[in-house]
């Protein structure tokens, strides 16, 4: 099983952050260079308690497809996301945000368990869980650009 945890401060109120960080179409913007886009569920905008949504992207040269399903919702602190069916044997990403002096406090925590038993120890250990930091390390650096121009362009 990987987990890692990633941290950022944001200068943005958490409120802000939050609903980026759930919106669905910037979550398209933000990863663009994978393809990723929209095939089922929610189709846009602020995903919700409960709602699913279905994306297929390219990863590592293959197309994949994953649902995932918000499981926890407690705006603006904390929400929770967790495959339905998709690629891995299984991953849930735990996202909170806690106000601090000047913004807010971003942390990601990402565990994922690949499928195929021994070789998917072994492809996570080589490079899955490398991507899937990286992927996350672009998403959230995307994240703080946008949030903190919002927050300079609208009060």
């Amino acid at each position: 099983m990987a987990h890692f945890r990633l941290e950022l401060f944001i200068a943005a109120a958490p409120e802000r952050v939050f609903d980026l960080a759930r919106d669905l179409d910037f979550h398209q913007r933000s990863l663009a260079h994978t393809g990723e886009e929209i095939v089922g569920g929610r189709r846009g905008g602020l995903i919700e308690l409960e709602e699913e949504v279905e994306w297929q992207a390219r990863h590592l040269g293959w197309r994949w497809r994953l649902r995932s399903r918000i499981t926890v919702f407690e705006r603006p602190h904390h929400f929770t996301d967790a495959q339905v069916h998709g690629p891995f044997a299984s991953f849930e990403h735990r996202h909170f945000f806690e106000p601090v002096e000047g913004g807010t406090r971003m942390v990601d925590e990402w565990e994922h368990r690949a499928p195929l038993g021994f070789l998917g120890w072994l492809a996570d250990r080589l490079f899955l869980a490398r991507h899937m930091k990286r992927l996350l390390e672009t998403r959230n650096a995307a994240l703080k650009h946008e949030a903190e121009l919002m927050a300079m362009s609208k009060p």
